[in-house]
């Protein structure tokens, strides 16, 4: 998720922002859930999808794969 607001910013465990995470992701100075990449991107699919409905599941997928390996959580 771009986290081009602050507002999407998750939090630390002391309660300031973490500007690496997002809310959805991250609360507390910890991961909301505890799922594999494969898993995160399957259920961020139909969310990017209702969010650009211009792009496929294929489109989607295929960026997902390019991006989620790159990200530190997946490292």
């Amino acid at each position: 998720m771009p986290l081009e607001d602050e507002k999407l910013y998750g939090n630390n465990a002391d309660g300031t922002k973490n500007e690496e995470y997002c809310i959805y992701c991250y609360k507390d100075g910890d991961f909301t859930s505890n799922i594999s990449m494969e898993e995160m991107m399957n259920f961020c699919i139909e969310k990017m999808i209702e969010v650009h409905p211009d792009m496929d599941k294929e489109q989607v997928s295929s960026m997902m794969k390019e991006i989620f390996p790159k990200l530190k959580r997946w490292q």
